[in-house]
């Protein structure tokens, strides 16, 4: 039998997720697989290398600093970026909050990062278990439209990888995974619209008419996308965690309450929930 954990992305609302795999950490509970869009699996590698709170640290101590994000990022033109792509992504794991890649490479699963190839149109899946000092994977499965530069890894060129695949709990099943633990990052009763910044990605992203197509269909297949999932999950063929409420809480929120609260959220739920896990993975 081969177990999976999907990780859907959401920015900042990622900590409920966080919080979820740090519950699975303390009951020591790990995955064959694990599979994750944006931050979902750049928060997600913290529990590859089993760094219990790794993501809290970051957040709580970071998410004020206008070196980790902020509009003066958007408009500096070596960043272009709302996250300081330098700081977030290369001076945190490196030095401030330090990422255990020895811990990383003795892990052994398979994990993947989904990216959006804006030339073709279609997610991509790239090993997120590779060594990645300056995280450029990370960055390519994080890069939101607009709020993020494209971002090249291994010749493709990459956006949000949330934008082609935003749950991709089926990609666990084409990897052959027979038990598939998915977290959201969003409420049951969430429906997602279309992007209000659309008008501005056909400018800006008009040289990728593939792309587009993606962003235009976004809100209807993902939406379509969860209802697959809840149907799922009455079958019995997934296990699904999520947030009970993410109202008020912004992709980019700076109240360090609120984010220790939603991690919280998620401890809680894994705690609760850990006999069910262990009995759903035998």
């Amino acid at each position: 039998m081969k177990t999976g954990l999907v990780l859907e992305g959401g920015a900042l609302r990622t900590i409920y997720s966080s919080g979820v795999q740090d519950g699975f950490l303390e009951a020591g509970l790990d995955f064959d697989y694990v599979v994750g869009a944006s931050a979902g699996i750049a928060y997600g590698v913290s529990f590859l290398s089993r760094q219990y709170g790794r993501n809290l640290e970051i957040l709580t101590r970071y998410a004020n600093d206008r070196r980790y994000m902020g509009k003066r990022n958007l408009v500096d033109p070596r960043n272009r970026s709302y996250f300081g792509l330098e700081f977030s992504f290369e001076r945190i794991p490196a030095e401030l909050v330090p990422y255990d890649f020895a811990a990383l490479e003795r892990w052994p699963g398979e994990a993947e990062a989904v990216v959006t190839d804006i030339e073709a149109g279609i997610p991509r899946y790239f090993s997120a278990t590779e060594i990645d000092p300056k995280f450029t994977l990370m960055k390519a499965t994080c890069a939101m439209p607009v709020l993020f530069p494209v971002i090249e890894y291994q010749g493709v060129k990459c956006l949000d990888g949330g934008a082609a695949d935003g749950i991709p709990w089926k990609r666990a099943l084409e990897k052959g995974c027979d038990r598939v633990v998915v977290v959201l990052t969003r409420e049951r009763s969430y429906l997602r619209k279309p992007d209000s910044l659309l008008p501005l990605m056909k400018v800006c992203y008009r040289k990728y008419p593939r792309f587009l197509d993606v962003m235009r269909r976004r809100a209807a297949e993902y939406n379509r996308c969860r209802q697959e999932l809840f149907a799922a999950e009455k079958r019995g063929d997934v296990l699904l965690f999520c947030p009970n409420s993410t109202e008020g809480f912004s992709r980019v929120e700076t109240d360090v309450d609120k984010i220790r609260a939603l991690w919280q959220q998620g401890l809680d739920h894994a705690r609760a929930r850990t006999d069910e896990v262990l009995a759903y993975l035998k």
